[in-house]
């Protein structure tokens, strides 16, 4: 399955466009399932038909979905609740009521993923076109399964689970119920759940498209997503510069909007793979409306983002990584290696990955930014690389 992530700054319009990309993939036969965050039918507005958190068609091969978070969060609460239950009654703790139970700080950003999850390990369909939330939460949000299992390995690592035979022995001389089994089974199983999200996102399927109006406010919303995006792996499929002005458009205020707009657009060509969508003078409302926006078909052979490692220990005596990063400042990157891993800080965002099994047996020798692209210089360990020391 291919998926389509969708997003942009707020007010950009990303909404109307993820409809109207959906249905354009739908109308090709396509089987689309459109995926929205929009808490309110922002969506089913485009599409002239109601959409809510049941899957429901909109049009021939077009389901459309916005999960309940609210529901989810109840239902994801009872159930610990359930799970939790000798512990509960050991604290004398009251259990909350489902109907008392409201949506905590990043429960609906952790019950989206969890529908992507559901939407993208389905059958049924063959393209899912997601609907994020604005930038920059959007951002935030992609990187939060791989953030959450770092978390959770790091507080309840794996290899503790070896003890767990011990805990019925140690439960019965403390003489109070053990929590840890538990514990870790809930963590075991986030850590599966989130795996499964953090796959689809890295899948070589998976594509961003970028909305934004064309403008300084903009360009500077699209420079700052793709360097966030190109940080996790994600790419830039296309630009949609939406509400372009008519070059008909009159003389008075509208003609320097389109000067503007022109010199944008002009500027984004020489990156993206721009698509101009025209401004109707309304806010699309029905197949009709959307079908005029003329979105981009989707792409069945897409680019996939690769972080490769050359070797160059032959000619220079190293392995050189490259990572593209799009719209780096030199003076805002910085690299910090821990152990097997690295910790990257590309202007305002940051990620921690692991490096590749050969890079980990050898020392980091530099880097350098070139054309978008940082160039990390590894140097092979003498105790660690095979046949270095001969």
């Amino acid at each position: 399955m291919r998926t389509i992530l969708i997003t942009g700054p707020g007010g950009s319009g990303r909404t109307t466009i993820a409809a109207a990309t959906a249905l354009r993939a739908a109308a090709d036969g396509t089987r689309t399932l459109l995926l929205s965050a929009d808490r309110t039918d922002t969506p089913g507005a485009a599409l002239g038909t109601g959409t809510g958190p049941v899957p429901a068609p909109a049009a021939p091969d077009l389901t459309v979905w916005r999960p309940d978070a609210t529901e989810r969060f109840r239902q994801d609460l009872t159930a610990f609740q359930n799970r939790a239950a000798n512990v509960l009654d050991l604290l004398g703790a009251a259990r909350l009521d489902a109907e008392e139970v409201t949506p905590l700080p990043g429960a609906e950003e952790l019950s989206f993923l969890r529908a992507l999850r559901d939407a993208a390990l389905s059958d049924r369909y063959d393209l899912l076109v997601v609907d994020l939330p604005p930038l920059p939460a959007a951002l935030a949000l992609l990187g939060l399964p791989e953030e959450l299992r770092r978390y959770l390995r790091r507080l309840l690592p794996p290899e503790r689970q070896a003890a767990r035979a011990l805990r019925p022995v140690l439960g019965r001389l403390a003489g109070v119920p053990m929590p840890a089994d538990w514990l870790y089974e809930t963590a075991a199983r986030w850590d599966v759940e989130l795996a499964a999200v953090a796959a689809v996102l890295a899948d070589r399927d998976t594509a961003v498209r970028l909305v934004a109006e064309p403008g300084p406010a903009g360009a500077d919303a699209v420079r700052t997503a793709t360097l966030g995006l190109a940080l996790r792996g994600l790419r830039t499929e296309a630009l949609i510069a939406n509400r372009a002005l008519p070059e008909t458009t009159p003389d008075g205020w509208l003609a320097g909007l389109l000067a503007q707009q022109r010199k944008t657009l002009a500027d984004w060509q020489e990156s993206y793979d721009v698509h101009a969508v025209p401004h109707l003078g309304r806010d699309p409302h029905g197949p009709d409306d959307l079908a005029a926006l003329a979105v981009p078909a989707v792409d069945p052979s897409p680019r996939p983002v690769e972080w490769p490692v050359t070797d160059r220990i032959a000619e220079d005596g190293v392995l050189v990584w490259h990572l593209p990063l799009p719209g780096a400042i030199r003076d805002e990157l910085d690299l910090v290696r821990r152990g097997d891993e690295l910790l990257i800080t590309a202007g305002p965002f940051r990620r921690i990955v692991p490096l590749p099994s050969a890079l980990r047996r050898c020392a980091v020798a530099g880097a350098g930014l070139l054309d978008g692209v940082l160039r990390i210089r590894f140097t092979p360990d003498p105790d660690l690389w095979p046949g270095a020391g001969r």
